[in-house]
């Protein structure tokens, strides 16, 4: 009894096949590990004319743990393969729309931020940048019944962005 050389071909494809798997992360990091193994990311000292205390903290945990989330890179307080480090330079408090009874119906908190970042493993995608965002809130509540919301989703915003720009590379 002899064995139809198509049916052994199959058989080693499927078992083959079997065995491999595909990695896919959509996270969109675009990082060699092979090369890169570490970031460090420094805390950013708040310069702003107006400080908020906890702003300065909360910046730099929020960056930290994206990354420390969406990629297996070590972290390092100083020194790393990549290096993130800034400064917060502005926290300003805006009216926003006017009402029909001419009053401010809606207030803005703006926050900017420097940030530097230098690539130790290819020193041609280092950079520095500034980054801007914004949250409105209704001008009828206090800005500390509100402000921990609002730096909260700024925060994401600067730490989405401080990623996409260094290691997704989008």
């Amino acid at each position: 009894m002899g064995y139809n050389p198509k049916y052994i071909f199959l058989l080693v494809i499927c078992l083959l096949l079997s065995g491999c798997s595909i990695s896919y992360k959509m996270n969109g990091a675009n990082i060699n590990y092979q090369t890169t193994h570490s970031i460090s990311v420094a805390d950013f000292p708040n310069n702003a004319p107006l400080v908020n205390p906890t702003l300065s903290n909360a910046l730099s945990e929020g960056i930290r743990d994206l990354f420390q989330r969406q990629t297996r890179l070590q972290m390092l307080r100083k020194g790393g393969d990549l290096e993130i480090e800034g400064e917060i330079t502005g926290y300003t408090v805006t009216q926003g729309a006017i009402s029909a009874d001419g009053y401010a119906s809606e207030s803005k908190l703006t926050i900017t931020i420097a940030v530097h970042f230098t690539n130790n493993v290819n020193p041609e995608d280092s950079f520095d940048k500034t980054y801007t965002s914004y949250q409105t809130y209704d001008s009828n509540m206090l800005l500390t019944d509100v402000q921990d919301e609002l730096c909260t989703a700024i925060i994401t915003e600067f730490a989405e962005n401080i990623f996409n720009d260094t290691v997704a590379r989008w």
